[in-house]
């Protein structure tokens, strides 16, 4: 009988299909990658799919080719969220039974006018029967180590709020999906960009809450534009040159501190960049402008 052992490091990268790849897109990509490799552990793919109206078409089928053209091979096969809703419905009805969840018919305007913008639970114990369905967060985790930042401390209130896990239109919410979808692939550290810092602390509240292993995080810089513009498929960024791979990956490599490989081949680009890479050297901050 063959037994076979899961890695001891996993690690994914999880782009939503709602345009192509920019530097942005590159920058997490490249980041988790190098980080699975040199620690030869797996490296997966995920498209987050959940939020249709949001999405555009022929958008994932794109993100998987540009990803093989700049030589980033994934393990496995490529996890859709849409695929998954049986599991998130799941985990909200059970949520829901043993009342660590409950319906909120509170809108943005309102929570934004009279609770100035922190959700105060007034619906806690309404005991409604339709509506967005918020986590009754009972584990409140404001700070967690960071491997690049070291402490990271969030507000208190808005660690204590109740989340959305469901939203009013029946679409699953991303801290939902996503630590769900992380458990399930059994994915022990997080790469990714130093915008979703926050909401780092709301998945932990409910990995605890669902008594789910607790992944290791690690948040790089931004590529902005200017203070506090990220380069984002919603500010337009423009989309990776498929064309020449090569120079966007130098400069990536750059970005994040690493020295230059001598290659203009991906492969043998990665290959170099995963035996050199050093941590220490990837900036310890949350943005870094460029284009200047």
């Amino acid at each position: 009988m063959n037994i076979t052992t899961r890695p001891a490091y996993v690690g994914r990268f999880a782009p939503s299909p709602s345009g192509p790849l920019h530097f942005g897109s590159l920058i997490a990509a490249l980041g988790s990658y190098l980080r699975a490799r040199a620690c030869n552990g797996k490296w997966l793919l995920r498209i987050e799919d959940i939020d249709p109206p949001r999405e555009v078409e022929g958008a994932a089928d794109d993100i998987r080719r540009t990803l093989e053209l700049y030589g980033l091979h994934w393990d496995d096969k490529v996890l859709y969220q849409s695929q998954r809703f049986n599991a998130y419905q799941q985990c909200i009805d059970q949520l829901l039974a043993k009342g660590d969840a409950y319906f909120c018919q509170c809108s943005r305007k309102q929570i934004q006018e009279e609770m100035h913008g922190i959700y105060d639970g007034r619906c806690r114990n309404r005991k409604l029967g339709e509506g967005a369905v918020r986590l009754y967060n009972q584990q409140k985790i404001a700070r967690f180590d960071d491997l690049l930042l070291g402490n990271v401390q969030v507000d208190g209130a808005f660690a204590s709020e109740d989340f959305a896990i469901q939203r009013s239109d029946g679409l699953y919410a991303y801290q939902l999906a996503v630590v769900l979808d992380d458990a399930y692939q059994g994915v022990t550290e997080i790469v990714r960009g130093a915008d979703l810092l926050e909401a780092s602390c709301r998945q932990l509240s409910l990995y605890c809450q669902l008594g789910l292993p607790l992944p290791q995080f690690m948040h790089l810089p931004l590529a902005c534009l200017k203070q506090g513009f990220k380069l984002s498929k919603q500010n337009h960024a423009q989309a990776l040159d498929k064309r020449h791979p090569h120079v966007a990956l130098q400069q990536a490599l750059l970005f994040l501190g690493q020295p230059a490989v001598i290659a203009d081949d991906p492969t043998k680009m990665l290959a170099q960049a995963v035996s050199q890479l050093d941590l220490s050297r990837i900036p310890r901050q949350t943005e870094i402008l460029i284009g200047r």
